[in-house]
């Protein structure tokens, strides 16, 4: 725990959904477990006409500045000294959605930031494995909002893939008109677009220890079903039940669903697309019931901010291995070689760590490069030829948790320059990159030159490397198998970017017990 952090101390979290904001003061007691202050969810539909327009409307973004000065006002009160607030989907697809972010920072203070959907999953994988003892099997998750539907593959180790569907409930009602018109109609068309989900081909049903779902409307449904939470806050929805509920919301309209069951406008009248989607996620997974933890984004927030309260060195692992199960998760899509990936990450890292006071590059840094180790030769499930540009490509345009779209633009430049030309100001992505950023992926993109170089047959030779520096050259000291001469030529060959960045000449020694370092 870090000196100054001691139990009991408070934490607070703002989800900017589609359908609603949420807010959260939290005292936490001990790891995990934490007392509300204060929980706030205030009805602002910041997605209305959004997913048409592209537009967030003006009305709805002054009543979110009101509604966040309003939290602003909470946690000085309740002398709170670390908050995060994140915005999904409207705001992250929306053309002014910065305008929104810089109004609200300068009307009350607060940064927001706009998260991908993989940071999504990642946060409710936070909040379900504190909930839920998810053991050695893996676990479907399912989080449906106002804009999107987040469907994950998750262990107790981290999130193995995760995809994120544009089919979050404010966005049916928008893209398909609504239920105010023919009942009967509109049924039809959800249920005809609920049924081109996909995604089963993930997963393998035999081997998931179930499904778990959150978010508010499956929350309600639960309740509605008559699924109390147990003694672990969880409930247990029977699909069977669940299906029986859907037809019966299907046959009423939203008036209706209002005085029969007691539901708030902006639930009653997406709560039945919300059910068809969840019905759809449980037959593509398999399962006979769906477990509600009663836990989202926001609680993973909390989690999140404590702990790196608690002990930002961890955490900052914690991040580093969850964002490598993810990268190594698309790898596997891409049918890269992960023994080889594997392999150049863990010389790629040693190699960063050793030669930390030559580089001076953050702990960022160093997930970043993780991450683009592991990926950089994902362009070959394109072609061989150009790979390096193909990688650049498809990194681009993924996603992997715990990493932001800016850090991803700089994962897809160091992958892509592990190879062929160095950067110039002319490439795509490098030329938007300040100059920081651009020295920053110069020396990730060095660093991982020199790893792949000493795995040049993919045969993982070389068992070892120790960096050695002086004023003129970086010699490096490896431990391996056989006479390491292809290593060699390709270092040689790798090593001018890392000259050039650095000043310094890479030499290459073999490390033999009987004879020391021999420099070839």
């Amino acid at each position: 725990m870090a000196p100054e952090t001691r139990f009991p101390f408070r934490v607070a979290a703002i989800d900017i959904g589609s359908n609603a904001i949420r807010f959260v003061v939290a005292e936490f007691v001990a790891p995990g477990s934490w007392m509300e202050l204060e929980v706030q969810r205030v009805p602002i539909r910041l997605g209305h006409d959004v997913f048409l327009t592209g537009h967030l409307d003006a009305r709805a973004m002054s009543a979110a500045v009101g509604a966040m000065a309003g939290f602003r006002r909470a946690i000085d009160t309740l002398g709170v000294p670390r908050y995060r607030a994140v915005a999904t989907s409207a705001v992250r697809e929306s053309r002014n959605g910065g305008e929104f972010v810089d109004a609200v920072r300068r009307e009350t203070g607060i940064q927001i930031e706009t998260i991908t959907g993989s940071e999504e999953a990642r946060l409710v994988w936070i909040a379900v494995r504190n909930r839920v003892p998810l053991g050695d099997r893996p676990w479907v998750t399912v989080d449906l909002g106002g804009g999107s539907l987040e469907v994950s593959l998750v262990s107790n180790e981290g999130i193995h893939w995760a995809e994120s569907h544009t089919m979050g409930t404010v966005r049916l009602l928008e893209d398909l008109g609504g239920p105010d018109g023919d009942p009967a109609e509109f049924r039809g068309l959800v249920t005809e677009y609920v049924n081109t989900l996909r995604f089963q081909d993930q997963i393998d049903r035999d081997e998931i220890g179930g499904l778990l779902a959150t978010g508010g409307n499956i929350e309600a449904l639960a309740k509605l079903a008559g699924a109390e939470p147990g003694d672990s806050g969880v409930s247990r929805l029977p699909l069977k039940a669940l299906r029986k509920l859907v037809k019966q919301l299907g046959r009423m309209s939203v008036a209706e669903r209002i005085a029969t069951w007691g539901l708030r406008d902006d639930r009653a009248d997406v709560i039945h697309p919300a059910g068809l989607l969840y019905e759809r996620v449980a037959i593509l997974a398999g399962v006979d019931e769906i477990l509600v933890p009663h836990v989202g984004v926001k609680e993973g927030v909390l989690l999140d901010v404590a702990e790196d309260l608690l002990g930002p060195g961890v955490h900052a692992s914690r991040l580093e291995q969850q964002a490598f199960v993810g990268a190594l998760a698309l790898g596997r899509r891409f049918q890269f070689d992960e023994t080889h990936a594997r392999h150049v990450a863990r010389l790629a890292l040693s190699l960063f760590d050793q030669l930390q006071d030559l580089h001076g590059l953050e702990e960022a840094d160093r997930r970043v490069l993780l991450v683009a180790a592991v990926l950089h030769d994902v362009g070959q499930f394109i072609s061989y030829r150009k790979h390096h540009k193909h990688s650049l490509y498809l990194i681009h345009n993924s996603e992997v948790p715990n990493v932001s779209s800016a850090e991803l633009e700089l994962v897809a430049l160091v992958a892509r320059y592990h190879r062929r030309a160095e950067p110039k100001d002319e490439h795509f992505l490098y030329t938007s990159l300040g100059e920081p950023e651009r020295l920053r992926v110069r020396r990730m993109a060095s660093l991982l030159r020199v790893a792949d170089a000493l795995d040049r047959e993919h045969l993982q030779r070389v068992e070892s490397v120790r960096a050695l520096v002086d004023d003129d050259e970086v010699v490096v000291e490896v431990e391996g198998r056989g006479d390491l001469l292809l290593e060699q030529w390709a270092l040689r060959k790798k090593a001018r970017m890392f000259t050039h960045v650095f000043g310094r000449d890479v030499r290459l020694a073999v490390a033999e017990p009987a004879l020391g370092p021999q420099i070839i």
